[in-house]
């Protein structure tokens, strides 16, 4: 995945960063140490070494959306795997037994949070525990009192969908979105920001660059600094049917992530070494408590484990999890959510 970070304040862009540094303590950064240390033999083994606990969390609030977006089994109402909402019991649970290694939670899987009434108080508790907690919104939510809200919680990183800087364009993807809404949605956490004087949550523009909307990436730039966010990143967009072309895949070949070869088929632009760093630091946990590997796992088709029948603990270095592990050394391209993958093939541009 190319993706491209511009910052229009570079000093909150420093400002972020050493806020995520302040979280550290010796217990999470002996934790992170473990991690890498046994992804580095791994790497030189070929073979799965696992030490320590996740350095990162993404948690499902609910599988609920407002939008139908494209490529997206929420919008989509796409699922085979049960929806519902995270129970708060269960999660203060779950971070309580987590928060001393744990250094970063991701409030986001599928779904938008803010549609789950108690997201708010989540992260609240998340945060007094001293997480790094971000979370990725549509902006649909952000009224004056959420923002509010939003800001007293103690979020660290609020990522906004922006996706188009007409309405025209905005809702060739997202489909029933309202752009006036996201940007006073974006406006009213700037300005609740400034009144309590606080830095955080940093505050990102996402841009998911796609044909419809790749012309307006200079205005969308120019957007972020008038509004007044802390960056805007432009990511490329994951289509699930793009062998003979899609008409989502965008013409500048730097933001996309597949391309097309001489006899017309495309294929991705990565090229799926047999290692992952993610399936070694980071986990997601659904609403209903079952662990899958990653963010591309949208429908949960691989679980390796429920946090109702066992600890994260257990689960993580359980004998499904090491299959899965070793089944992704001998060819992650033989993994159905692996060959749609961007890992690897990251680069950020700052300004």
């Amino acid at each position: 995945m190319v993706q491209e970070k511009i910052s229009t304040k570079q000093t909150n862009f420093r400002g972020d960063r050493l806020n995520f540094l302040s979280k550290l303590s010796i217990r999470r950064v002996w934790n992170a140490l473990l991690v890498l240390g046994s992804y580095g033999l791994t790497r030189i083994l070929k073979k799965p070494v696992q030490w320590g606990l996740p350095i990162t969390i993404s948690i499902e609030p609910t599988t609920a959306c407002n939008l139908r977006c494209p490529e997206c089994p929420s919008g989509l109402r796409a699922f085979s795997r049960p929806t519902g909402n995270l129970k708060a019991d269960f999660f203060r649970e779950t971070i309580d037994s987590l928060y001393r290694e744990l250094t970063c939670l991701i409030f986001y899987f599928q779904g938008e949070p803010y549609i789950h009434p108690g997201f708010l108080d989540m992260v609240r508790y998340a945060s007094k525990k001293g997480l790094y907690t971000i979370t990725s919104t549509n902006g649909h939510f952000l009224d004056d009192s959420n923002a509010r809200k939003t800001v007293e919680s103690g979020l660290d990183r609020l990522v906004i969908s922006l996706d188009g800087v007409t309405q025209e364009v905005y809702e060739q993807y997202r489909i029933g979105g309202k752009l006036d809404t996201v940007l006073e949605g974006a406006r009213n956490v700037v300005r609740w920001k400034r009144a309590l004087r606080s830095s955080t949550p940093h505050i990102i523009f996402q841009f998911l660059v796609v044909r419809p909307n790749e012309h307006q990436i200079g205005q969308a730039r120019q957007l972020a600094r008038e509004i007044g966010v802390d960056q805007i990143k432009f990511k490329t967009a994951q289509v699930y049917d793009y062998s003979g072309g899609n008409p989502l895949i965008p013409t500048l070949e730097q933001y996309s992530r597949y391309k097309e070869g001489a006899d017309g088929r495309w294929t991705l632009k990565n090229q799926l070494l047999n290692h992952c760093w993610k399936l070694w630091h980071a986990c997601v946990i659904t609403w209903d408590g079952m662990v899958v590997p990653c963010c591309f796992d949208k429908d949960a088709q691989h679980r390796l484990g429920d946090l109702k029948k066992a600890s994260l603990r257990e689960v993580w270095k359980g004998e499904a999890y090491q299959s899965f592990r070793r089944q992704l050394l001998l060819g992650r391209d033989q993994i159905d959510i692996c060959t749609n993958c961007t890992e690897g093939c990251s680069v950020w541009v700052n300004k």
